[in-house]
């Protein structure tokens, strides 16, 4: 059998989910192998991923996908997200995947929308806050916001990488298997290294 993480077991986690919708398919699998490492996971979703429906799926299939990974319903309301901070509900909030607004909403402190409201509710108790960046314009106009967060004490980052550098050059994706990884290390307060990656294996 394989050994749970120490640094996973027990822990509260906080789980933001922003619109990519191409990696939701991937994140219902690492939710729920975060519930099987030991730790409750508590769903929170941009209106975007509350409200669109798109070519991956409807919003309510995915909302419900969501709730059965964690076991627990997704929170899409500021109002029922809001006492989250002050009760000191999460060890760690993860945000994956992480879009570029997301990205950018965070770094320049808007709260006006329920990932990063909780986000923001969370950085406010000191305690880590994980990204797993998943964006076309990183490495363009969002730059900026992810220097800033990057020297921000307490947000930790998914390592990632270009993931199309000749196609799509400003675009950058986390590599999803080290998502769990980072998660301990973020949890022991450490950024997990290497943080800029290589190409993928195959490219």
């Amino acid at each position: 059998m394989e050994k749970r993480p120490l640094e996973l077991c027990d822990a509260a986690v906080g789980w933001g989910l922003t619109g990519v919708y191409e990696s939701f398919e991937i994140v219902v699998a690492l939710i729920r192998r975060t519930v099987d490492a030991g730790a409750t996971v508590r769903p929170v979703v941009s209106r975007a991923v509350a409200q669109t429906d798109t070519r991956y799926g409807r919003a309510a299939q995915w909302l419900d996908r969501f709730a059965e990974a964690a076991g627990h319903r997704p929170l899409s309301e500021i109002v029922a997200i809001e006492p989250l901070g002050p009760r000191r509900a999460f060890d760690l909030f993860v945000v994956a995947p992480c879009s570029g607004a997301t990205m950018a909403r965070i770094a320049c402190a808007l709260t006006d929308d329920p990932v990063s409201f909780a986000a923001k509710g969370h950085m406010r108790n000191g305690r880590p806050l994980l990204l797993a960046i998943s964006t076309n314009d990183a490495l363009g106009l969002n730059a900026r916001n992810l220097g800033a967060l990057l020297s921000t004490r307490g947000v930790f980052l998914v390592p990632f990488r270009q993931d199309n550098p000749t196609g799509k050059p400003t675009s950058v994706c986390a590599d999803w298997s080290l998502v769990l990884p980072a998660m301990e290390a973020a949890l022991a307060g450490r950024q997990l290294q290497p943080l800029l990656l290589g190409p993928a294996q195959g490219e």
